[in-house]
């Protein structure tokens, strides 16, 4: 019984053993000096440096529209160039307004009339109240005349007090009946007055915006600027593809109303918009100092300071790079009237400064498994060690889960070559080439 017990003990442990050295055989790489070239971790001062591409945007600016008149499409007639300097208050867009003035003269001709038909609503109303009037004083008359035939009934023979009897009845029935024509007449002619002057309202209203629409035929600037031209999406009927060349509005284009035309843009208050990896969003705070060179300007260097750091990222589902990207703006430190917007930017942002900082070249980083690891030389082989990017510095990472003095590999020691010159392994590289 107890030889048994022993022997299942024995072999958990040699499997356990065996299992123990196969884990081991997948992190080490048996390697020779020469297959594999080397750095060794060191510590070092260095300031932290973020170098990016950005472009020049400006903070402020006005869109300029076509007017939003309903009848149709708006003829240009008048059009600042692309890039020309504008004040407040300066005419930029100007367009045909001669559908407008017809309405204006079709509107006016009907407030005219308006007026005349209330002019003649009201003499042909005075006309019935008058005609009322006079019949209602004769329908009085004749029921006074009829009392007074019937006061004579005792003196005249039965049959003719009858017939006095029948007429004032008839009279007084001509009377009421006369009083609710008057009462008609009036409402119908105070109905009749009321919607000639709507009418005449409703050409008011309408001659007013017309004289409206011609002043919002001549489009001024909101504030100084530089006048940008944009795409004419009018000449595609509306549709539009990514990528697709759109030509600039000019005179005599036909544009609908509401139509982005242009913009005036406020050089005075331009800023850098750029972008960062995740790795160098964390070393990037407000207050940065910033160098600057423009592609535009060769031979000149602009500062600046990191105005914000975006919080989230600015990746898009169909960007094809799986890195995530992060927005940061840059304010300029001075202005200078060569500067536009669109023009592009090297960036070198400057970061916190670190004292004995671990770092290797940042070629000796590789992604495994969704990690970041290193591959830590051990005599004769090379095991792979879990580590965290703290930063990455002009090719440098600075490292933390390291110590200083120990040797990694440069290349991927896993990686076998093969007959073609290739070489095939599950790790890649992760921060790029770096130098020793």
């Amino acid at each position: 019984m107890w030889n048994s017990r022993s022997r299942v003990r024995a072999f958990l442990l040699a499997f356990a053993a065996g299992g123990s050295c196969f884990a081991c055989r997948q992190t080490t790489v048996l390697a020779t000096d020469s297959e594999v070239p080397t750095a060794t971790v060191k510590e070092v001062d260095l300031q932290l440096k973020v170098i990016t591409t950005g472009v020049l945007r400006t903070s402020q600016s006005r869109t300029i529209i076509a007017p939003p008149i309903a009848g149709g499409t708006l003829q240009i007639v008048t059009l600042a160039r692309s890039g020309a300097q504008v004040h407040a208050g300066d005419v930029v867009l100007e367009f045909d307004p001669s559908q407008q003035e017809y309405n204006l003269g079709q509107n006016r001709s009907d407030l005219l009339q308006g007026d005349q038909e209330i002019v003649k609503a009201k003499a042909d109303a005075a006309v019935q109240t008058a005609e009322d009037q006079t019949a209602f004083l004769k329908a009085k008359y004749a029921v006074r005349r009829a009392e007074l035939e019937v006061s004579k009934n005792e003196l005249v023979s039965p049959i003719d007090a009858q017939k006095n009897l029948l007429a004032l009845d008839e009279a007084k029935r001509a009377q009421a009946q006369l009083q609710q024509d008057v009462q008609s007449h009036s409402a119908s002619n105070q109905a009749a007055l009321a919607i000639t002057e709507e009418k005449r309202h409703k050409a008011r209203l309408a001659m007013d915006q017309a004289e409206q629409n011609i002043k919002n035929m001549h489009v001024t600037a909101p504030i100084d600027g530089l006048v940008v031209i944009h795409g004419n999406r009018d000449s595609t009927g509306g549709f539009f593809m990514y990528g697709m060349t759109l030509p600039d509005y000019h005179v005599g284009d036909q544009v609908n109303p509401g139509s982005s035309i242009a913009e005036v843009i406020d050089i005075s208050h331009l800023e850098v918009s750029a972008q960062v990896n995740e790795t160098d969003r964390i070393n990037l705070k407000a207050g940065q100092s910033v160098e600057m060179k423009i592609d535009a300007l060769p031979g000149e260097t602009f500062s600046g300071k990191v105005q914000t750091v975006g919080g989230a990222t600015s990746h898009q589902f169909w960007d094809d790079n799986a890195q995530h990207k992060f927005d940061v703006a840059v304010e300029l430190d001075r202005t200078d009237p060569r500067l536009r917007p669109g023009f592009a930017l090297r960036l070198n942002i400057l970061g916190d400064n670190l004292s004995r900082a671990v770092s290797i070249p940042g070629g000796a980083v590789f992604e495994h498994g969704g990690k970041k690891v290193v591959y830590c030389k051990r005599n004769r082989s090379f095991e792979m060690q879990e580590v965290k990017v703290r930063a990455v510095s002009e090719g440098r990472a600075i490292l933390t889960g390291i110590s200083p003095g120990t040797v990694v590999a440069l290349v991927n020691p896993e990686k076998k070559p093969t007959g073609n010159g290739k070489s095939s392994g599950t790790s890649s590289p992760s921060l790029g080439p770096g130098s020793n």
